[in-house]
């Protein structure tokens, strides 16, 4: 399954229309695509278990990092820990580009 292109801005006014539950599903979905790219992130149900939500989360921005080859994942687990509202505008960012990138190697 590739990578799916989505708009940031859909992303936010579903997360919002549907009171959270769209950016529940967009985790998954993103999880899921992330550990198709080679991350180790556990099943998403530890989202909704208090404490063990932050071991996901983590798990979540070290995955983010190994996909990404970005900064460390302890960096973004901070910032996506005290700035949670800014994250699916990066991580949906990155794998647009990720999904942009690998359309181009290789054209369907």
């Amino acid at each position: 399954m590739p990578i799916e292109k989505r708009s940031i801005l859909k992303v936010y006014v579903l997360g919002i229309i549907t009171l959270g539950i769209y950016f529940l599903y967009w985790l998954v979905k993103t999880k899921n695509e992330l550990n198709e790219l080679g991350a180790q992130i556990p099943t998403a149900w530890l989202i909704i278990i208090p404490i063990a939500n932050w071991y996901w989360l983590y798990k979540y921005a070290e995955g983010f990092a190994k996909v990404t080859k970005k900064e460390s994942a302890i960096l973004w687990f901070l910032l996506f820990f005290f700035v949670g509202i800014v994250m699916p505008a990066i991580v949906q960012s990155e794998l647009n580009r990720i999904a942009e990138e690998s359309s181009r190697v290789s054209p369907q």
